[in-house]
């Protein structure tokens, strides 16, 4: 429930946002890159005390796109420009590497004149303590890009630049080569916007009213959005925002109308929204107190009720059992890639490892939390199967007493290819590509036996 502007709120660049826009574009890739730090909590920085501060909508929409660019073809941009750079720069030049970068990408994938690539590369280098000693550098390389831009990523293997080799070997082999190149081609692209509306009979009036899309189950998808903020209905309450495989392991929850439902690792809430919505009596768990605050203020928007409570999931023992949990565990989100670009750079093996041994436990608890005949739905939106169909299979292993529910074509209208032979729900970036694509999702569907 993300309410910040889109990337796609753009407009025509022919007449190219300035010089704050590219700082803040140096600042919040070695912000990732360098510090690790998650692309939407840098720029939030960036906005409330950096370069950011004080800049137009636009520059902070334009920055925002240059550094989600420059990540999605990270790969190909450092090969061009370790091609223009005899001299290896010296650690301490890190900002001049990133300025290169962000004008590398203006260049190459934005289409920004190159005059004014260039020459808001060299101011930005002007004005950092370190870069400015580079300025020189930098005129010539981001020139020199601009004449051969052409010849300088032509012919490179831009899918498989795109990812760290862990992620390459990991999605080759659980899904091939073809499909991974096809997920990776998914994530070049700036996603659509998808929504879902507070009140289901609405679903038709919004579509109309914001020139939407509706996906089979219900999602409206707009192409180009504007400020999240700006648009009909979001005052109201009339809709979130919710990528349309987020949705989907909702419904494998059945019939929700007047049920309790408890939603396990809750923050921020879209997916208690979506219960709410529809009628269920949520309990929404999470143990971070600062993310419920969120999750209660977007419930507050959407005028909707639910059950707050600050705990951890793994340890959660109320003195009742749940007909229906919900378990979105915690992941490496690498299905997320397409609207966080920072996730290829930022997860490790180890990430996915300790995260895993997370999800094992709160399976495992969860289904002490579950009355007899009663439904557990487990999601991640991770591609890794460690996180998925692994962990489904683990769990069975060790509970006899649970079995797996098929999902059928019919409960997920239109989501056909997204059915594993298990039945359960896999969704890949590259899913319904004509209409835009998904994130990557994992769902599978438990039932417990009396």
């Amino acid at each position: 429930m993300n309410d910040i502007a889109s990337e796609k709120s753009l407009p025509d660049i022919g007449d190219e946002p300035g010089l704050a826009a590219r700082i803040a574009a140096q600042h919040l890739l070695g912000a990732v890159l360098t510090e690790r730090r998650a692309f939407d909590d840098a720029f939030a920085a960036e906005i409330a005390s950096g370069a950011l501060a004080d800049a137009s909508p636009r520059d902070r929409a334009f920055a925002r796109l240059i550094v989600a660019t420059a990540l999605r073809h990270l790969g190909e941009i450092d090969h061009a420009l370790a091609q223009l750079i005899e001299t290896p720069l010296p650690k301490r030049a890190r900002p001049v590497q990133n300025i290169l970068r962000a004008a590398a990408a203006e260049m190459l994938f934005l289409g920004v004149k190159p005059h004014a690539a260039v020459d808001m590369g060299v101011e930005a280098a002007a004005h950092d303590d370190t870069a400015q000693h580079f300025k020189s550098l930098v005129n010539a390389v981001a020139r020199r890009v601009a004449r051969e831009s052409a010849s300088l990523i032509a012919g490179l293997d831009a899918e498989r630049l795109a990812l760290p080799d862990w992620l390459w070997q990991s999605w080759t082999k659980a899904y091939g080569e073809a499909a991974t190149r096809a997920i990776v081609r998914a994530q070049f692209a700036e996603p659509p916007l998808d929504l879902s509306v507070t009140r289901e009979a609405e679903t038709a009036y919004w579509a109309e009213r914001l020139g939407a899309q509706t996906l089979p189950t219900g999602t409206l998808r707009l192409e180009r959005a504007g400020r999240i903020e700006q648009l009909p209905g979001f005052d109201e309450g009339a809709w979130w925002v919710q990528d349309a495989a987020a949705a989907l392991p909702l419904r494998l929850l059945g019939e929700i109308e007047g049920e309790d439902v408890l939603d396990l690792c809750a923050a921020p809430g879209g997916k208690t929204a979506w219960l709410a919505a529809r009628g269920a009596h949520v309990t929404a768990l999470d143990r971070s107190r600062q993310r419920l605050v969120r999750l209660e203020d977007n419930l507050a928007r959407l005028h909707l009720e639910a059950t707050v409570i600050a705990a951890d999931a793994a340890l959660f023992s109320p003195a009742r059992q749940w007909k229906k949990i919900l378990l979105d565990a915690p992941c490496t989100a690498t299905g997320t890639a397409r609207r966080h670009p920072d996730v290829p750079h930022l997860k490790t093996t180890a990430d996915r490892d300790r995260l895993v041994a997370l999800q094992a436990r709160l399976l495992d608890h969860a289904a002490t939390l579950l009355g007899p005949d009663g439904t557990l739905v487990y999601c991640t939106c991770s591609l890794e199967p460690e996180e998925g169909p692994e962990q489904i299979e683990r769990f069975l292993a060790a509970h006899p007493d649970f079995e797996r529910r098929p999902v059928a074509p019919s409960e997920l209208p239109g989501f056909r290819e997204c059915l594993t032979p298990e039945g359960d729900v896999r969704t890949l970036p590259s899913h319904l590509g004509l209409e835009g694509g998904l994130d990557g999702f994992y769902a599978a569907r438990l039932v417990r036996w009396h």
